[in-house]
């Protein structure tokens, strides 16, 4: 497969995901936590970055290898929202559950007035029992292995 092709393949791939993320968003009513929200950047970067290496620099190996490293970081936060959904691991105290043992009454009643609506560490939505966030984590590593294709590919 040629690089240009490998380019349009990757970036379209993070268009696609960030697209479906917001359909879920906006036609499922299904509203992102801290960790979805973080997911969605490096698919737009990525879109991007795609963009540019077929347009303004078409050749070298940086912008796709740039695009990878974008794939690759949303591919992370996604396998790391998927541990905070399993319970592997805490994720940030701002969408999760947290110890309430030592705060003071004015401290919990800030926290309850301040708690988000949406928790990272529950599963909104899955599929064959993998999660929105699993999916996010599967699919952006195989759109970081075709970005690493086109930069190794002739122009």
């Amino acid at each position: 497969m040629s690089r240009k092709s490998l380019i349009i393949l990757a970036s379209s791939g993070s268009a696609a995901l960030l697209l479906g993320a917001f359909a879920f968003q906006y036609l499922g009513g299904m509203a992102p936590c801290k960790l979805c929200l973080w997911q969605r950047w490096p698919h737009g970067v990525a879109a991007l970055i795609g963009l540019l290496a077929l347009t303004v620099a078409p050749r070298g190996p940086f912008l796709p290898l740039l695009g990878g490293f974008a794939a690759l970081a949303t591919g992370a936060v996604g396998l790391y929202h998927a541990g905070v959904e399993r319970k592997w691991w805490e994720g940030p105290t701002g969408c999760t559950g947290f110890d309430i043992s030592d705060l003071s009454a004015a401290e919990l009643m800030e926290a309850i007035t301040d708690a988000p609506l949406i928790r990272c560490d529950e599963v909104a939505w899955a599929q064959a029992g993998v999660s929105m966030a699993s999916w996010n984590g599967i699919l952006s590593v195989g759109l970081a292995l075709i970005w690493i294709a086109a930069a190794r590919a002739r122009v």
